[in-house]
């Protein structure tokens, strides 16, 4: 997550609340994902951005986890991410997802 997008992160969780904030990421790979969820819940990892040593906790999913995909018109969710879900290594980014959501988040 680049450092722009973290300081967002951080502005919005501090105006509005860590309860109140879901993070949905759309990387292509499970590890990015990964690394994205793990910079909004633990901190980020390389120390280098706004998030680094700020453990926020957030709830974070991917676009392709059934937790989203449920919560959307199925219509427009074929339209925008139907034909990336057929590419996407679906099942490695829940695990990885889930790992960092049991691990990190502080809100369920």
């Amino acid at each position: 997550m680049d450092l722009e997008n973290q300081k967002r992160v951080k502005d919005l969780t501090e105006k509005h609340g860590a309860e109140n904030i879901v993070v949905l990421l759309g990387a292509a790979e499970a590890e990015a994902a990964g690394l994205a969820a793990e910079t909004v819940t633990a901190g980020d990892p390389t120390f280098a951005g706004p998030l680094a040593g700020v453990q926020l906790g957030l709830r974070v999913y991917h676009a392709v986890e059934p937790q989203f995909k449920d919560e959307v018109d199925p219509t427009v969710y074929d339209d925008q991410i139907g034909m990336m879900e057929m590419v996407l290594n679906v099942e490695e980014i829940i695990e990885e997802m889930t790992s960092i959501r049991d691990e990190f988040c502080q809100f369920k």
